[in-house]
């Protein structure tokens, strides 16, 4: 298992929202947080064998933008 964090643009609860259907279908994704408060609106992804590459593609079809940190 691996964490992967990003910076993103995911900054309030309904972006969360928006978001959390599409990682929580996402094979491979354990777990994930979005900390809204933070400057960088950090989400944090724990993945059995996905790359950043992955997570950023998944995060860019809600909409949003993320870039591995």
């Amino acid at each position: 298992m691996k964490t992967i964090h990003f910076k993103t643009n995911i900054n309030c609860a309904n972006c969360v929202a928006r978001v959390t259907p599409f990682l929580n279908k996402k094979e491979g994704i354990l777990s994930w947080s979005v900390d809204i408060e933070s400057s960088d609106k950090l989400l944090t992804v724990e993945t059995s064998h996905l790359t950043a590459e992955d997570i950023v593609k998944t995060i860019k079809r809600t909409g949003f933008e993320a870039e591995a940190m």
